[in-house]
């Protein structure tokens, strides 16, 4: 073959995977949203100052200023200190199924299936919702404050993470971080765990090593509500189990049982709940939403956080350390890293160590 048969032929060959590229980017449902995601994004990234010159100029509000100097400054210390690498507001959109206890997930390239979707289109991710509670599952629709593009670009800072106060968003920062250090495909649960224990004790570690001791003891006094919440997920979740588990097949029963379950804690988070959380408006705490979708979305970020805090006081409070110890462990297992900490403790591995996806 010659040289421009060979390139004739290449050519052809790259014209039609474009061609394919294009179907799929205005045809199929998940390449139009994938193709309206990427279009949003590079809106956000166009837009983009750097931190350093707005903070150098003069015209910038003081406390403007300070929050974008703590986001450089939590930055650093996650680089420097945590081990942590780095490279608009979003809708998040998550479902369940309304008799059972699973997810419903989306696919995407690289990052695998995740029992979200985010939508930089308010109205979109409002049809969105609606379709799949016409579908017969539970939704939620939630704000997100951030993102991570886990490190494909420089993650932009958004007005509405600068909305936060200094604790929540030197929390967030070094969340997003662990982001871009690592991330398993198809376990967002524990992505997302692990992101909020690291975001949380790597706070803490933050304000202490710049002498702020209020702060540091109040990042630790909301990381104790978070594990108090946590286990409220985790129990309501092993009681909805237990519920759809003795009626099988039979739908309208299993929901006859979610709704009492749900209604029971209901009123434990009202009467038990509230008075234990030292952070959080009781006001709020008897409002939360329940359903299957929220016990679900709950425990992407809320699931077995204690076991993270067993390694944690094993490095003997060292975070780096911790850090570091749970990243090999995860990438040591990467299907099912839960199982690979646990092992690392001494636990057993229970059945329901996977939270069902299907």
């Amino acid at each position: 073959m010659t040289w421009r048969r060979v390139l004739v032929w290449a050519r052809r060959v790259t014209l039609g995977l474009l061609a394919l590229t294009a179907a799929f980017l205005g045809l199929v449902p998940i390449g139009r949203y994938l193709a309206r995601a990427g279009f949003e994004e590079g809106k956000i990234l166009a837009r983009r100052q750097p931190i350093a010159a707005i903070i150098a100029d003069s015209a910038t509000d003081a406390v403007l200023r300070a929050k974008l100097q703590l986001v450089l400054d939590a930055r650093q210390f996650a680089l420097d200190s945590l081990g942590l690498h780095a490279s608009t507001l979003v809708l998040v959109l998550s479902a369940a199924y309304r008799d059972s206890l699973a997810f419903r997930t989306w696919w995407f390239p690289v990052i695998g299936s995740v029992p979200y979707k985010g939508f930089f289109d308010f109205e979109q991710g409002k049809r969105e919702a609606k379709a799949v509670d016409s579908a017969g599952f539970d939704a939620v629709l939630r704000p997100a404050s951030a993102f991570s593009t886990l490190g494909w670009f420089n993650d932009p800072l958004l007005p509405t993470t600068l909305a936060l106060d200094t604790l929540e968003l030197a929390n967030t920062v070094i969340h997003e971080l662990v982001h871009t250090t690592y991330y398993a495909p198809g376990q967002a649960v524990f992505n997302e765990s692990l992101a909020n224990f690291v975001g949380s004790r790597g706070a803490e570690r933050f304000f202490r090593a710049r002498g702020q001791l209020h702060a540091a003891e109040e990042v630790v006094r909301r990381w104790d509500d978070e594990m108090v919440f946590g286990e409220f997920w985790s129990g309501l979740y092993g009681a909805l189990d237990s519920a759809f588990q003795a009626h099988p097949g039979d739908k309208p029963a299993r929901l006859i049982a979610r709704d009492t379950v749900f209604a029971r804690a209901r009123v434990h988070l009202r009467t038990t709940l509230a008075p234990r959380l030292r952070t959080m408006d009781s006001t709020s705490i008897a409002r939360v939403r329940l359903n299957t979708a929220a016990v679900m979305a709950r425990r992407i970020y809320l699931t077995d956080l204690s076991v993270f805090e067993r390694v944690h006081r094993r490095a003997g409070g060292a975070i780096r350390s911790t850090i570091a110890e749970l990243l090999a462990l995860a990438r040591s297992e990467p299907k099912a890293p839960y199982n690979a900490v646990r092992r690392s403790l001494g636990d057993a591995i229970p059945d329901s160590a996977r939270t069902t996806v299907r």
